[in-house]
């Protein structure tokens, strides 16, 4: 992934009129970042995650680990088995799959499963909570043959009925948040409006503004978290990120969630480091064909735009939802301790004489990119559980045990 200066525009025009309409009917003639970022993600028609071009996977924007081979998937199916069996091996066990791409992931870990646990294959329901009708259409296409797969939103999902592990990769990130600024002292949200003319070097017509607090959640937040915007360290134009839309999805997952276990893979940090006083910009980031850069005004639902997940707001949010925090790591220590060593062990000693060079390549190449420190190895990993007794809760899963 590199860094991409240009300010070439490829902004889609209708969704960019509907932007504006938006504004102009807004009582300040202003939205929210929030609002902003939600409707260039996620408009039903011109959204990024709605339109028709291929933007998750290798033709796309972005690579996420389900991509790069099939073992991401597999050695989660290992972390799902022993769930499973953490929980007495209830009749029936339920993986869902919230943010499902293409459906790679599903399918990879579905196909795992038959194949090596098909005691827990045959009471198992997959569950895809998915709110992008492109993805979903290819979802149900590429998962056709596995008929224990069945797409929900969240209102057709009874609350305290689901036993089993809620899981999602990189879908924290791409939640709306809201932004915000250090202005004399005191938090202000940024806003998105119009400027009279075009700007001729970006192409764009969107500016920001400051104003007051949109809701009085974004302040209570850091409290949640334990930071305090006041203090002298953050000085003026300090900016940075609030997700709320974080905190109403832990929370919708906990009142969902009767016994089991919610896996979060993303990429952030703990509050403290989120907020450090020297990151003075904040974590937003735009994805366009291969390269990002930081101007989310161009290429408006033609590039995928991101912010780090705040893992202490994961934890706090889900403690006061009834949640418990079993523990935190990163991908490449979660990863090992569910055998992708032991995988790249196996493939340089069994396999360089039986694949072709490329084949063998390829494959260790991919094994290590899950683990790269630098890369995906370094995305936080959070487990969570709900409803686990005591001796339950005293098996720490593998993928948080400490090696010996």
């Amino acid at each position: 992934m590199t860094v991409q200066q240009s300010n070439i525009n490829d902004s889609n025009p209708e969704l960019c009129a509907l932007i504006s309409e938006r504004i102009a009917a807004s009582p300040q003639q202003r939205i929210t970042f929030a609002e902003y970022m939600d409707l260039a993600l996620y408009h039903p028609q011109y959204g990024y995650y709605n339109g028709d071009r291929p933007n998750i996977g290798k033709q796309g924007d972005f690579i996420t680990s389900p991509h790069w081979s099939a073992d991401f998937a597999e050695v989660l199916g290992e972390q799902f088995v022993e769930m499973w069996q953490i929980l007495g091996k209830p009749d029936t066990f339920a993986i869902v799959e919230m943010g499902a791409g293409r459906g790679t992931f599903a399918a990879n870990v579905l196909q795992y499963l038959q194949r090596k646990y098909p005691d827990l294959f045959k009471i198992l329901e997959y569950i895809i909570v998915e709110i992008s009708p492109v993805l979903l259409a290819q979802q149900q296409q590429s998962l056709a043959e596995f008929k224990t797969v069945k797409w929900c939103n969240w209102d057709e999902i009874a609350n305290n009925s689901i036993v089993g592990c809620f899981f999602s990769n990189e879908l924290v990130d791409a939640l709306p948040v809201h932004q915000f600024i250090i202005e004399k002292g005191q938090i202000c949200e940024i806003y998105v409006t119009t400027a009279e003319e075009q700007n001729q070097e970006s192409g764009s017509k969107f500016i920001e503004v400051a104003g007051e607090l949109s809701n009085p959640k974004i302040a209570e937040y850091f409290d949640l978290v334990g930071i305090d915007l006041s203090a002298t360290v953050y000085a003026d134009g300090y900016r940075s990120e609030v997700n709320l839309a974080a905190l109403d999805w832990i929370k919708t997952v906990a009142e969902k969630l009767q016994r089991g276990y919610l896996l979060t893979i993303d990429y952030g940090h703990p509050a403290h480091r989120y907020y450090n006083p020297r990151r003075t910009d904040g974590t937003l980031q735009c994805y366009y064909r291969h390269r990002y850069h930081s101007n989310p005004y161009i290429n408006i639902g033609r590039q995928d735009l991101t912010a780090h997940a705040d893992f202490t707001a994961l934890e706090k949010q889900g403690e006061l939802c009834g949640l418990e925090v079993m523990g935190f790591t990163q991908q490449a220590l979660f990863l090992m301790m569910l055998g992708v060593g032991d995988r790249i062990a196996s493939l340089s000693a069994n396999n360089a004489e039986v694949l072709d060079l490329t084949t063998f390549l390829r494959r260790r190449e991919a094994l290590h990119q899950l683990i790269d420190p630098m890369g995906l190895g370094g995305f936080g990993v959070l487990v969570q559980c709900k409803g686990l007794k005591e001796d339950e809760k005293g098996e720490k899963v593998k993928g948080l045990r400490v090696p010996d």
